[in-house]
């Protein structure tokens, strides 16, 4: 996969995309990151990509040249159509479902912006997403886009460990996570559930389950309305509705 992050502040990618997951991601040649600095495409001497908006009102808006110059020769050199991600807050809201959606793709490249926001013509003409990573505002785009990058490029095949290591995340399956415990099995009198010690995998399975659906039902109840509950799983809940 190839990833473009079209930016004014490139620096801020250093640390994270040379990290962790996403620096192995890298290593193994399942991503290639490139970030660009949209300011370079500025038609005039000053270098500037912004200007005050028609009919007046607070801030900067980015002009259009820039971005759509910079769009066009990334896009040239690419071997297949990038889908073109502006990340905004009046974009559509992120989940786990898009990032599998977007981990199909062969070539995604996010636009973040700055100021006060975008040329409409951006938003109109040039871009096949708006991505919202949730209900606030951010002074830019690049933390979320960085965001969205890690949780797609980590379902790409060979990045992780194990391959079924994502199948079980949270909202993989449409519920919470279960509960984890390691070593030491008794920490200051603090003890790891029997059912986890027992050594019988269809207990400990079907534990994980119970617990993941309870999590589930006390932290995001609003995950279950459309999860398709078996009969055990809606006795579970009747029981913790008792409580």
């Amino acid at each position: 996969m190839k990833i473009d992050f079209l930016t004014l502040f490139p620096d801020m990618f250093e640390g994270v995309l040379g990290s962790s997951i996403l620096q192995k991601a890298q290593e193994k040649n399942a991503v290639e990151f490139d970030v660009v600095n949209f300011r370079a495409f500025s038609d005039n001497k000053h270098k500037t990509v912004d200007d005050y908006p028609y009919g007046g009102g607070a801030g900067m808006v980015l002009k259009p040249q820039p971005v759509f110059d910079a769009v066009e020769e990334l896009t040239a050199k690419s071997k297949a159509s990038p889908r073109i991600i502006l990340v905004c807050p009046q974009g559509e809201r992120f989940n786990q479902k898009k990032a599998e959606e977007l981990a199909e793709e062969e070539h995604l490249m996010f636009i973040c912006g700055h100021y006060e926001g975008y040329d409409e013509r951006i938003r109109e003409h040039l871009v096949t997403d708006e991505i919202s990573i949730g209900d606030f505002v951010l002074t830019g785009g690049e933390l979320p886009a960085m965001m969205i990058a890690d949780s797609v490029v980590r379902l790409l095949p060979g990045v992780l460990g194990k391959e079924e290591s994502h199948l079980e995340d949270s909202f993989s399956t449409g519920l919470l996570e279960h509960p984890h415990y390691t070593r030491p099995a008794d920490y200051n009198g603090l003890k790891v559930p029997e059912t986890l010690l027992s050594g019988n995998h269809a207990k400990i399975k079907e534990w994980r389950k119970k617990e993941s659906v309870k999590r589930t039902f006390l932290r995001r109840p609003d995950l279950l309305e459309h999860y398709p509950l078996t009969e055990q799983e809606r006795k579970w809940i009747s029981e913790w509705e008792k409580e």
